[in-house]
């Protein structure tokens, strides 16, 4: 059998924390709580429901948000077209929409959709150093503008939004704010009592959790306009319909509640190796960051690799990484985001996102720089 190589996308997916792992086989098995939650006239579904409660109000006080605020999805994608279709049908009539160009697909791809059908987008430009400034979105509202659809954290760059100043200036205006926070759970910190957010999007398996489980946060101003999109049944509040999964959201409950904050241990030590292997990268030659150094979470690093042959397919042997999203990846598509900050589809397709998470070692990180040194000596031009 042959070795797996340095995992180092974490930003794709993460491996379920055993602890989680052992919280959901609580829930699978005769003799565990494997009853419907929807089933309130026994125990085995009394049981069940008690589970997901407070699953739900582990997830609820990660954010900061009240309990009742979360509506179970099966992922961030779902809560994406949930939030974003939702409120656009809510509000009836043809309807603006503000969001970027660096967006998950998940966003993009549903308002495609929705510009498909009639609805007036504004697709916004990052900066020279892949931001979404608060004074472009202030720029691009109009009075018919409805919702405004932006990320916490890049997937590709790691590069932060301004979410809280962001939310202020379209609260201000009278608009919806929708944040993607799939990337954000736990680097950092989320308080949505205090932020002008009214939907966000939540995955578990971007924070230890299983995958096919996710969430949206659901705000007072958004719920009364907030139209489901899975009919037939009437749970989550008529939200959305479907049996719930009680050992998957026990699962992300459960990963929620072991998620930490900028500032603990744990994403101190993401920091130091983060640095480690930033500075060691860039000592190489052709090496440089896309996106900004400064605004961003150090989990996730996007460089260019000036240099002839190299992609990451070179050293996928013996390291997973990505050149892209997981869903461009799959169409074997040049990242969109990389091609927004101005780069052309050679340099995009040369490029690496290079993600750490709860598991990586100093070692690891030693062992990717070598690796990534070898590389770049056999495809050089020019010694070094």
């Amino acid at each position: 059998m042959h070795a797996m190589p340095l995992y180092f996308d974490y930003a794709a997916t993460t491996p379920v924390d055993k602890r989680v792992i052992e919280a959901m086989l609580a829930c699978l098995g005769r003799h565990a709580h494997f009853g419907n939650p929807a089933s309130s006239g026994h125990a085995h579904g009394q049981a069940a429901r008690t589970l997901v409660e407070q699953a739900r109000a582990q997830v609820a006080h990660c954010v900061g948000a009240e309990a009742d605020d979360i509506v179970w999805t099966s992922g961030a994608t779902e809560s994406n077209n949930l939030a974003i279709k939702g409120i656009l049908q809510g509000a009836g009539g043809l309807r603006h929409i503000i969001t970027s160009a660096l967006e998950h697909k998940a966003v993009l791809d549903t308002v495609a959709e929705l510009e498909c059908q009639g609805h007036s987008v504004t697709y916004l430009k990052p900066d020279a150093r892949g931001l979404i400034q608060p004074h472009a979105v202030r720029a691009a509202l109009r009075p018919d503008t409805v919702l405004v659809s932006l990320m916490a954290v890049n997937n590709e760059l790691g590069t932060l939004t301004n979410v809280a100043s962001i939310g202020a200036l379209v609260r201000e205006h009278g608009a919806l704010f929708h944040v993607d926070a799939a990337q954000a759970i736990g680097k950092v910190t989320i308080d949505l009592q205090r932020m002008a957010i009214d939907l966000m999007s939540f995955s578990a398996h971007k924070v230890y959790g299983p995958k096919g489980i996710g969430a949206l946060y659901v705000g007072a101003r958004a719920r009364p306009g907030l139209r489901a999109q899975m009919h037939g049944g009437g749970h989550e509040g008529g939200l959305r319909s479907g049996t719930l999964a009680t050992h998957q959201i026990v699962g992300m409950g459960s990963a929620f509640a072991l998620a930490g904050q900028p500032g603990d241990a744990e994403h101190q030590r993401i920091e130091r190796l983060s640095e480690r292997l930033l500075d060691g990268l860039l000592s190489f030659p052709g090496v440089s960051l896309n996106g900004c150094k400064v605004e961003r979470v150090p989990h996730t690093l996007n460089l260019r690799i000036d240099s002839f042959g190299f992609n990451s397919a070179t050293v996928a042997g013996e390291i997973a990484l990505s050149s892209t999203s997981a869903c461009n990846s799959a169409a074997n598509a040049p990242s969109h985001v990389l091609l927004a900050l101005g780069l052309n589809e050679a340099q995009a397709r040369s490029s690496v996102r290079v993600s750490l998470g709860r598991y990586t070692t100093e070692v690891e990180v030693d062992q990717v720089l070598e690796v990534v040194s070898r590389a770049l000596r056999s495809t050089s031009s020019t010694p070094w």
